[in-house]
């Protein structure tokens, strides 16, 4: 799969689904007029007069039923705005990232942080749904405001293995960008179904007059409900059309993806079939489950509305699409016991791992492993799992429990920034205790031993276990943390571009960033790309002639000359990201070969290195997944 040519798809569909919203408009204002012109016998002739079919009432009509959609379908959006929690807390979710209660819940938590730091993105919010069917979903608009939602019922009878498949499943929506257009679509939906729930409102008042009111007052408004719940069936059916228009085909390249990420066909296969065996299936009872049922890992929703308004292939296709020998039987599946679970399957084994070398003995990172890592944005393969589990298993106990607390997360984000400098700490420190609780900084100074040993190619993978946690912080303590974050970085009046760069991710990952727009070719960005290749060179060559050369080499890449040089001044930086997030998606993969050649410019990659250009890709939207180290491409540890 090809990450840049999903993205540019993926505007396609967008473009695909405005284009199906519109005829659906146009169908129900001719539906609404056709339905206001029928013979009405108790209709009172003073109102029967004006519902002849002419301009005037094809205009008022269509006013009126733009203004509804558009009103309705606005309304969503902006209660969607702040995130897919919004989807999964009216399913019923609740929030597990820092509240694993049981083993199952520990082990969701451990599969979707495997898949996250496998590739290169934050670690979503989980949520637990109390429903018995096996289903999950992805719902936001962003990366950054991703959110998993599991039932009980998938980390109860599914597998490890099966579980790991579903959850591939629900990234790769985010990496083809189908997670951004289903939550729009969920908007969209909603505008056109509001006109038959406004219908069903109006009917459902009427039954609280006054049955001894005037039928002539009583008549209108009745007429009124009932055109508008005819109309409301037509807008169920336009909008279960788009939804099985956009999401389809979608959910066949999802199961497709998973497989090419855990290279086990059994895994996806397995979850398919124990849906088909199961007696609740892939349903979910919540209330508003219908509401997103595009959403969903199955068909979470029961329809008498099938064949081509369906919003999931059939379960059969599925399968045979993924197992072509299958026999075309489902097991029988009860549900185990929570105490027969084996506790060796939920927590990473350590023991798996141990004939790789550790993270904290390699200095350089092999040029190739970069480029490969580079090719496989979007892609990450079974070898990035396992890489994934390494990091995850190479980060301290105490260290991965703080990222699961909202203090424990606070103190872990100081405490990356903390200088080795014994009399720049003091003065951190110092400043940090008069502007933070007791409790943050208490905790702070238990993990600092454990934080001033941590190697550095494992700071990223901790600040993605830790976004989850911070999201839970208020806008105002978050606003302080930043503060706080600032000052520690100014303390030495020499601020390094790496913590920098964290910095960046984590407002960008918990206030949010503005939705992507896709409007500049490289070229356009010449001088911001000068800005941000000639940042790196002179950080990872601190002789400006050889920080020059490395910045020339990677412009050799590029089929247009250099732009202008400005400061190497980190708001000239951000300037420069901000703008070249919006390069289109075909223009991405030179950017990034140019970072590779910087980098790769003196024959050799530091672990700063590749972590800062990681960095630097997610800040571009740009997932990368962790560099993978081969023992015998690794040069002997040195001391810094």
């Amino acid at each position: 799969m090809n990450f840049f040519e999903q993205q540019r798809q993926a505007k396609r569909r967008t473009v695909l689904l405005v284009i199906l919203m519109t005829l659906a408009v146009f169908s129900l204002i001719a539906i609404t007029c056709l339905a206001l012109t029928l013979p009405m016998e108790e209709v009172p002739y003073v109102l029967r007069q004006y519902l002849t079919l002419d301009l005037r009432l094809v205009t008022v009509v269509s006013a009126v039923v733009l203004g509804i959609v558009l009103l309705g379908s606005v309304a969503k959006y902006s209660e969607l705005a702040t995130g897919g929690k919004v989807v999964a807390r009216r399913l019923g979710g609740r929030l597990i990232n820092h509240s694993a209660s049981t083993l199952e819940e520990q082990r969701l938590l451990n599969v979707v942080e495997e898949m996250a730091l496998a590739s290169g993105t934050v670690v979503p919010s989980v949520y637990l749904l109390p429903e018995p069917g096996i289903n999950a979903f992805v719902a936001g608009f962003t990366p950054q405001d991703a959110v998993i939602g599991v039932t009980q019922g998938a980390i109860s009878l599914l597998s490890r293995d099966e579980l790991q498949g579903v959850i591939a499943h629900e990234f790769s929506h985010i990496y083809n960008g189908d997670m951004r257009l289903n939550t729009r679509l969920i908007a969209i939906v909603h505008g056109i179904l509001v006109l038959g729930l406004t219908g069903g409102y109006i009917l459902r008042k009427l039954e609280d007059v006054d049955k001894v009111a005037p039928r002539r007052l009583i008549m209108v408004p009745f007429v009124v409900g009932m055109v508008l719940c005819v109309v409301g069936f037509a807008g169920s059916f336009f909008g279960n059309l788009i939804k099985a228009s956009v999401s389809r085909q979608r959910e066949f390249l999802a199961d497709a993806t998973a497989v090419q990420f855990t290279r086990n066909p059994q895994s996806i296969s397995g979850a398919l079939k124990k849906i088909g065996g199961y007696e609740q299936g892939s349903n979910i009872k919540a209330t508003r489950a219908a509401e997103f049922s595009h959403l969903y890992f199955g068909a979470g929703v029961s329809t008498a509305i099938g064949g081509m308004l369906a919003t999931h292939p059939e379960l059969s296709e599925r399968i045979r699409r993924i197992d072509a020998h299958w026999d075309g039987s489902f097991p029988t599946i009860e549900a185990p016991a929570l105490a027969a679970m084996d506790v060796a399957t939920v927590l990473p084994l350590s023991d798996a791992f141990s004939d790789l070398p550790a993270a904290a003995t390699a200095v350089l990172y092999d040029v190739r492993a970069v480029q490969e890592s580079i090719a496989m944005i979007g892609s990450p393969q079974p070898e990035h799992i396992t890489e994934a589990r390494r990091l995850l298993e190479d980060i301290p106990q105490a260290l991965k429990l703080a990222a699961r607390s909202t203090d424990g997360a606070e103190a872990l984000l100081y405490g990356l920034v903390l200088s080795p400098s014994t009399p720049v700490l003091a003065m951190q420190l110092e400043t940090l205790q008069l502007q933070v609780d007791s409790t943050v900084f208490n905790t702070l100074d238990l993990l600092r031993e454990s934080l001033s040993t941590l190697n550095p190619g494992l700071r990223l993978p901790l600040l993605d276990l830790a976004i989850p946690s911070l999201k839970q912080l208020g806008k105002k303590t978050f606003a302080a943390v930043k503060r706080n974050l600032n000052l520690l970085i100014e303390a030495d009046h020499d601020i390094d571009l790496l913590e920098w760069t964290l910095l960046r991710i984590v407002e960008r990952n918990v206030d949010g960033a503005p939705a992507v727009q896709f409007k500049f070719g490289l070229f356009q960005c010449a001088d911001e790309l000068t800005v941000l290749l000639g940042t790196l060179a002179n950080a990872g060559q601190p002789d400006p002639k050889n920080a020059l050369a490395a910045l020339e080499y990677a412009w050799e890449g590029l089929p247009f000359e250099r732009g202008h040089e400005l400061p190497s001044e980190l708001e000239n930086l951000e300037a420069a990201l901000k703008r070249l997030r919006h390069l289109m998606p075909e223009e991405k993969p030179a950017l990034l070969n140019a970072l590779v050649r910087c980098v790769e410019h003196d024959g050799k990659v530091t672990v700063a290195e590749a972590q800062l250009m990681r960095a630097i890709a997610d800040l571009l939207d740009c997932p990368m997944p962790p560099v993978l180290f081969a023992q015998h491409e690794i040069a002997p540890t040195t001391t810094a």
